[in-house]
């Protein structure tokens, strides 16, 4: 059954598709659909805070669209559908099952037609001429294209400063002897009274979730997003470069952005981001290092795992190489942080549950770290990042967290797993000092779970990781611990961290 599109055709919004890039220019005249699916809501244990922002997203889209804007709330998107009783249009979704759902839509003739993702720098069919018959992916290879692509952070032909890539000057410890870096704090929205309904509403519902209840933190809305990244831009993007991978205890947003959910959500376009940060270096505002990082992350590292996500394929999530199979525990599905000993495991479980997001180096090498030594299902990890995190979005998670954080993609994506031990945290972050464990020590009551965890993950995969030429050397010390069987031992008895 195929409907007709007309200049009249609404446009139906799914809830990361928000901003001006999706419903502005050249379907700035068609009325917008916007659905609030009560069976989307319930479909999985997602954290609080971020149905908060979700509902408060659409509610906000369908008040500031004003008489453009129809909202619907039912069990279903295809009740919402057959009650609006229009075929609509719709830009392709950012998740396999979507698409899917997308396709049944169309068949009936619920869905008109399906246009190309517009939240994105660079088109999908793009990237697959890019990707051609590649079986191995390298993101700087990537990355430079999208700068020459785009013209962004470029004189002529070569890269401003001719560097590509500024990571060494990128990776500082945190500054000793002060609990903050002291820089200007994050930009943080006003609560209304679309959000104090949506609380009620939450709280009427009593649907199952992770995490704790809070003040909105994230941009919802363009204008929301446009202040958030002016303040970023202007007070914090100098100083986040240098200590863009480090941690502090008591500083949870350092100088990071937080931009990645108006990001995720559509409202804010990448472009406009980069864009922002490129001026900021060419007027002398902030450093080429700064900027440069900034660049990478949603230029270069976002698009990428988007593109991959979809080039990949939805039986990605399957791969499992390292063959992890530990059950996820019950105190880090339920965020329950209070339980856990170590000073920067805690503090990455307490910023999920208390705000639904931590900045990546806590995901990655703390989280992921911790889930990779301790052989997580890899499946299971992706579907708690992507429902405990308020940025977690169905796309973003696999290939971050499949091929990036747990390896199980046997290196597709990254050449080497990201395992480290103790002395990492320790050197980029001031956790260790206030901890009961010792980062140094392997074996004893305050050995390091993560240290001795870093061990016996290198004694599991040995075999693998000697034939990576990256990993040999760390095989070979481990060969000539004299305790590693007395490691072995503890961490297989170990139950709390």
């Amino acid at each position: 059954m195929t409907a007709t599109v007309n200049d009249d055709t609404p446009l139906w919004l799914f809830a990361d598709q928000l901003g001006p890039a999706v419903h502005g220019g050249e379907h700035a005249h068609r009325e917008v659909l916007l659905i609030e699916s009560d069976a989307a809501l319930r479909k999985r244990r997602y954290h609080r805070q971020k149905l908060h922002l979700v509902l408060s997203a659409l509610r906000h889209a369908h008040r500031d669209l004003g008489d453009r804007a129809t909202l619907l709330k039912a069990d279903t998107y295809t009740e919402a559908l057959e009650h609006f009783g229009r075929p609509v249009l719709v830009h392709q979704p950012t998740s396999h099952a979507a698409e899917k759902f997308v396709e049944r839509l169309q068949k009936v003739g619920l869905v008109a037609d399906v246009l190309p993702t517009p939240t994105f720098a660079l088109p999908r069919r793009d990237f697959e001429e890019w990707a051609g018959d590649r079986t191995r992916f390298r993101m700087e290879d990537f990355y430079r294209e999208q700068r020459r692509r785009f013209d962004v952070l470029m004189d002529g032909v070569d890269p401003v400063g001719r560097r590509w890539n500024y990571d060494e000057d990128n990776r500082e410890s945190p500054p000793k002897k002060q609990a903050t870096l002291g820089v200007p704090k994050p930009y943080q929205p006003r609560e209304d009274d679309i959000d104090e309904q949506v609380r009620r509403d939450l709280d009427r519902m009593d649907i199952d979730t992770v995490g704790a209840d809070g003040p909105r933190l994230f941009a919802v809305t363009p204008s929301e997003a446009r202040r958030a990244l002016k303040r970023f831009i202007d007070h914090r993007l100098p100083t986040f470069g240098r200590y863009e991978d480090a941690m502090m205890g008591q500083d949870w947003a350092m100088s990071h952005s937080l931009l990645s959910v108006p990001l995720n959500l559509g409202v804010l376009h990448p472009l406009d981001a980069v864009h922002a940060a490129e001026q900021a270096y060419r007027t002398g505002a902030a450093p080429l290092a700064a900027v440069e990082g900034f660049v990478r992350q949603i230029l270069g590292w976002r698009e990428y795992m988007w593109h991959l996500y979809w080039h990949f394929g939805p039986d990605y999530t399957r791969n499992n190489e390292l063959d992890a199979r530990t059950e996820l525990p019950r105190w880090w599905a339920d965020l329950d942080a209070d339980s856990v000993t170590a000073e920067c495991l805690r503090h990455a479980l307490m910023g999920v549950r208390d705000r639904g997001w931590t900045h990546h180096i806590q995901r990655l090498m703390v989280l992921g770290n911790h889930a990779l030594q301790r052989g997580y299902s890899p499946r299971q990890l992706t579907e708690w990042f992507a429902t405990a995190y308020v940025d977690g979005f169905r796309w973003v998670m696999p290939t971050n967290v499949i091929g990036m954080s747990q390896h199980a993609d046997g290196g597709k994506l990254a050449t080497k797993p990201y395992a480290a031990g103790g002395a990492y945290i320790n050197r980029m972050s001031d956790h260790c000092g206030a901890c009961a464990y010792d980062p140094t020590k392997r074996l004893g009551d305050d050995a390091c779970p993560f240290t001795a965890g870093y061990w016996n993950f290198v004694h599991r995969h040995q075999d693998r990781l000697s034939r990576n030429r990256r990993t040999q050397r760390t095989v070979s010390l481990m060969e000539r611990l004299g305790d590693i069987d007395a490691v072995l031992a503890q961490e297989k008895a170990r139950r709390s961290f």
